[in-house]
């Protein structure tokens, strides 16, 4: 009984090494027929492998910024093209933990220069206002203020609409700003931001509860 059993045994496994063999087989004939598919595999790994890189590189870029304690002078600020003072607040929104913070200004941009999600979850739309003339430069108006309104939430899926000047900020602007939810970072705020002693969420009143919890809250 025990040997016809073992025979059994040995058996099922000559013939499931058999069967594996004979789909092993099946599988390269097919394969090599359906060669387009190998190549199609090929370049998916190969896409998916560039993506992990890239954003590796990414984290590690704002990892290196974060770790730098990015500090900006007012003075450094105002002497920035609006382009680059636009890529200073990409810069000071990923210090502060926006790891996908991103310069999405230009033409067509529909008032958010920069857009970022902070570590709370919360999205934020930033419209920049650049004066090369700092506070001797024109002030930032209700219209300017009235464009951010008008696509921040409606457009951007804000939680947050920021406005952010080097410059100065008219009081009916300021208004107009408490009146509708926005905020407006002037150049004494900016200085404080800017220096890296808190995060922007933290010099702003009146911004909404976190999405999520986090070690943060």
């Amino acid at each position: 009984m025990r040997r016809r059993r073992a025979d059994d045994r040995m058996l099922g496994r000559l013939l499931a090494a058999v069967l594996a063999v004979v789909l092993a087989m099946a599988l390269v004939n097919w394969l090599l027929v359906h060669w387009w598919i190998l190549i199609a595999i090929g370049a998916a790994a190969a896409l998916a492998g560039g993506g992990l890189l890239h954003r590796r590189r990414q984290h590690a870029r704002w990892e290196a910024v974060r770790a730098q304690g990015l500090r900006y002078e007012l003075s450094q600020l105002d002497a920035l093209h609006h382009t680059r003072f636009e890529d200073a607040v990409r810069d000071l929104m990923r210090r502060d933990g926006c790891q996908d913070a991103l310069r999405v200004g230009g033409g067509g941009d529909l008032g958010a220069d920069v857009k970022a999600t902070d570590p709370f979850g919360r999205r934020w739309v930033i419209q920049c206002k650049h004066r090369r003339a700092g506070l001797a430069g024109s002030a930032v108006g209700t219209p300017d203020l009235q464009v951010l309104n008008g696509t921040a939430r409606q457009v951007h899926g804000a939680d947050i609409a920021v406005i952010v000047t080097n410059g100065r900020v008219t009081a009916p602007a300021v208004v107009f700003a408490e009146q509708q939810r926005l905020h407006v970072v002037d150049r004494h705020t900016l200085a404080a931001w800017a220096s890296g002693s808190r995060p922007l969420w933290k010099l702003l009143r009146a911004v909404p509860p976190p999405r999520r919890p986090t070690a943060l809250s």
